[in-house]
């Protein structure tokens, strides 16, 4: 298909098409017999609608759609290590208050949740700890122990839904696709179900 079907196909406009192509996002298509064009399969549109969940559900920028991309397209790189360049790019390292993130590593020590010392996670736990105690709030991070198992529980269920047995590209894509797409959707429901508890509560 030509640049214009490709934009119909998957309704992305033609100049962020070539925007996409310029930025390394979207491989060029084929070279056609017809000068200065190109020919684009279906593997473009399913690239092109990959990197709207990314840009516009997800939030991230050009440069960190470009990363996990790039990390989705080197076979060497093993899934779990994909996630983290997802959960990087996602929530760019900040830092956070040194006591809270040692009372949140001492905390998933506890639970005996072994993850990267560099996931981008713990600085988020801790900076959210960190924010309650600036609150006043005389917290220690077992407060976040009926988050923690209920993410544990959808993580598990998420994980548990890629077959053993997938080619890297389906495995990869369920993590992307769970990753971005599924927090935003518990994020959604779990302000729905706020608005809801909190009608009945104070009406």
């Amino acid at each position: 298909m030509r640049v214009s079907e490709l934009s119909r196909a998957s309704g992305v406009s033609v100049p962020t098409i070539k925007y996409y192509l310029r930025e390394g996002l979207l491989p060029f298509g084929a070279a056609s017999t017809a000068p200065n064009q190109a020919d684009y399969a279906d593997t473009h549109v399913h690239r092109l609608r990959l990197i709207r969940v990314l840009t516009q559900l997800g939030g991230l920028s050009i440069a960190a759609t470009r990363d996990v991309l790039a990390a989705i397209d080197d076979p060497r790189l093993p899934v779990p290590d994909l996630l983290g360049v997802v959960q990087r790019a996602m929530a760019p390292a900040r830092g956070a208050d040194p006591q809270a993130r040692a009372d949140v590593d001492r905390y998933l020590r506890r639970r005996r949740w072994t993850v990267p010392p560099d996931a981008p996670g713990r600085d988020a736990l801790a900076r959210a700890l960190a924010a309650l105690r600036d609150l006043g709030r005389d917290v220690g991070a077992d407060v976040f122990a009926p988050y923690a198992d209920l993410a544990d529980q959808l993580a598990r269920r998420e994980v548990a839904t890629i077959p053993a047995n997938a080619a890297r590209a389906e495995a990869v894509e369920a993590m992307v696709v769970g990753t971005v797409v599924f927090e935003a959707a518990f994020s959604a429901l779990r302000r729905l179900a706020h608005a809801r508890h909190a009608a009945r509560r104070f009406r």
